[in-house]
């Protein structure tokens, strides 16, 4: 589970950036700031799906090592988060950007297999 935490802790310093990124996009380039405030949207929805991830095999490591019954990985609460992403980008379209909202629901999903490919080009 440490190796766990640690993809975790990778991803927010990730999700710091591109927020970052986003907000310089939003703030100087005044044509696209629906674009990249629905890729702000996105990631944060996309972050709270991957914490809702860690979280759930937390629990169902220890109740592996228990020997209890498994519990539910949570697929429900993170389909959720993303129909929440996308119901607030189309009830808000003039602020959020329909597409670009469904790509930063990827982004912790494209960082974890980079990071996790460059951790495996370094080690071996």
């Amino acid at each position: 589970m440490l190796d766990l935490h640690q993809i975790y802790a990778a991803q927010k310093r990730g999700l710091f950036f591109l927020l970052a990124g986003c907000a310089l996009g939003w703030g100087f380039l005044t044509s696209y700031q629906t674009i990249f405030a629905g890729i702000a949207l996105g990631a944060l929805f996309g972050t709270y799906n991957f914490w809702i991830l860690v979280r759930r095999m937390e629990k169902f490591d220890k109740s592996i090592s228990e020997g209890r019954r498994a519990a539910s990985m949570g697929m429900s609460f993170r389909f959720g988060s993303g129909v929440a992403a996308v119901a607030v980008a189309m009830l808000l379209p003039e602020y959020f950007h329909l597409i670009s909202t469904v790509s930063g629901l990827m982004f912790p999903y494209v960082f974890v297999l980079v990071e996790r490919s460059i951790y495996l080009v370094r080690n071996q």
